[in-house]
């Protein structure tokens, strides 16, 4: 995947110029520190499952990390109570476990999930973040 780096902030991107908060980068530990310590093993399970499909992109920042494909197709967000993602999925899914979707274009929906555990990362997760990955490839 071909990606641009942006000068003033040294943070990668799909496209040159891409629009963007330029705010510095850092790493997904520093965007995790402070929290509950179970949000890294979260999170490495996310990047496991997604690093089997190919390659992925992870750009952290003090808020949340944004994984990347050729274009975003999730959002990790450490919160006080939960480790919320967002996941774009080219249609709407039904589930108690979305809290929140919504649609930011034609073709893209954003779900909104809370996990608390390793054991949220789980087949039906792990699906939903194949279907993201291929949609955002």
């Amino acid at each position: 995947m071909s990606r641009w780096t942006c000068p003033a902030c040294d943070r990668e991107f799909g496209r040159a110029n891409q629009s963007h908060v330029c705010v510095p980068g850092c790493t997904p530990a520093e965007t995790f520190a402070g929290h509950n310590p179970v949000y890294p093993e979260i999170y490495a399970e996310i990047m496991a499952h997604l690093e089997s499909l190919g390659p992925v992109h992870a750009d952290a920042v003090k808020v949340g990390v944004f994984l990347k494909s050729t274009r975003k197709l999730a959002e990790i967000r450490p919160k006080a109570r939960s480790l919320t993602m967002w996941l774009a999925l080219p249609h709407a899914v039904v589930s108690p476990r979305i809290t929140r979707q919504e649609r930011t274009s034609a073709d893209t929906v954003y779900h909104v999930l809370k996990l608390h555990s390793v054991s949220d990362v789980d087949e039906e997760l792990r699906e939903w973040l194949t279907i993201a990955y291929d949609f955002a490839t």
